[in-house]
């Protein structure tokens, strides 16, 4: 039966793609999705659907007074700080637009699969959290998926986010900490004040000193540093009074991460000790790393997926380590996974776009894990 409405159903699944894509969502401001996925899962007659205050749109099955449930979520925010819609175009072979992977795609599947769950109504075997969640992408700082292990806390036992490639299966979760780093010094007339302190290279000799850490080495782990933006200064004739960046540092392992923070914070208190320069650290992100207490639930979770996936895509699933919406369950125990539900390129790129005949193969996967959970 589900293998005829997928079938069926791939005309409106594009109809509802196209939809969401036109909708916009940077992180933080995903008001406007949430809203459509929650009209849209009532309009099918789900009850109980809700918006809490994080901006994840909530459809709870079967979970009043139950300790046993399962998460299927995929998160509805986009890379893109756009707040007006985008347009979605099409070559017969893929779907254009940013954001139509990452993770519209994976969005529009599971909101098909769970409609079929509706119509036929079918009766879950334990509690059921299907969640359209807000802020997975950079410093949305996984804002929805803490606001839900928060609000369900202690009875979420399985985690499941769509997200990603259908031939990899996240199975370990990358930290970080992210920081916005901004110095302020005396400046003055590039000709007649010249000698006086610049921020731009106060900055600059922070960021050379940073970039000479010596990483760990734990073995079995990887560590990276970053620094992705800078900006400051007044003219080309002005030493600059100010300057700032964006700095992180990740790891797959709690243990790095706690290195890399130490460090960090002893090369600022260093370049704030001498000179008349001063630097101020504001924390603007943080994803924490962990691995699941049950492992024997763990491991049996990834052979299903890895096994789903090869069932419908006829590759090898390959075992990943990301950063997603699972560094919160898993940083708390739970076991979680992040689960690929398409096929593309381009991600976080306005060159992005979406394998078209990708999308049925997603559904097949994401339907063969959802309605396990279901009589």
């Amino acid at each position: 039966m589900i293998k005829d409405y997928i079938k069926n159903s791939i005309e409106e699944l594009h109809s509802l793609l196209k939809s969401l894509v036109e909708i916009p969502a940077p992180s933080h401001n995903e008001q406007e999705r949430a809203n459509f996925c929650k009209a849209w899962l009532e309009n099918q007659g789900a009850k109980g659907v809700y918006i809490d205050d994080a901006l994840n749109c909530v459809y709870p099955i079967n979970c009043e007074n139950c300790d046993d449930i399962v998460v299927f979520c995929a998160h509805t925010d986009t890379v893109f700080p756009d707040t007006t819609p985008f347009e979605l175009t099409s070559d017969g072979e893929y779907f254009y637009a940013p954001g139509v992977c990452d993770d519209t795609s994976s969005l529009a599947i599971m909101l098909m699969v769970t409609k079929y769950v509706i119509k036929h109504n079918l009766k879950a075997k334990r509690g059921v959290l299907i969640v359209a969640n807000s802020c997975e992408e950079g410093l949305g700082n996984l804002k929805g998926c803490r606001q839900l292990m928060k609000d369900y806390k202690g009875r979420i036992k399985e985690f499941y986010t769509f997200d990603g490639h259908y031939t990899s299966v996240a199975t370990r979760c990358v930290g970080s900490h992210r920081y916005e780093v901004e110095c302020f010094t005396e400046g003055g007339h590039s000709f007649g004040a010249f000698g006086n302190e610049s921020a731009v290279h106060n900055l600059a000799k922070l960021i050379t000193e940073l970039y000479s850490v010596e990483l760990p080495k734990k073995e079995n782990t990887k560590t990276t540093y970053n620094v992705g933006m800078i900006e400051g200064g007044t003219s080309v004739n002005t030493i600059p009074q100010y300057a700032k960046m964006l700095y992180e540092y990740r790891s797959d392992d709690t243990e790095c991460l706690a290195y890399m923070e130490s460090n960090f914070k002893k090369t600022i208190d260093k370049f704030n000790g001498y000179g008349k320069a001063k630097f101020t650290v504001k924390t603007v992100g943080v994803r924490p790393c962990g691995e699941p207490a049950d492992k024997q639930l763990f491991n049996s979770m990834i052979k299903k997926v890895k096994a789903t996936c090869e069932k419908h895509t006829g590759v090898t699933c390959r075992e990943t380590t990301m950063s997603t919406d699972c560094n919160i369950p898993l940083s708390q125990g739970v076991p979680a996974l992040c689960v690929g539900i398409y096929n593309g390129c381009g991600e976080h790129t306005r060159e992005e776009k979406l394998l078209i005949s990708s999308m049925p193969i997603g559904m097949n996967i994401c339907a063969d894990l959802m309605l396990e959970e279901f009589n």
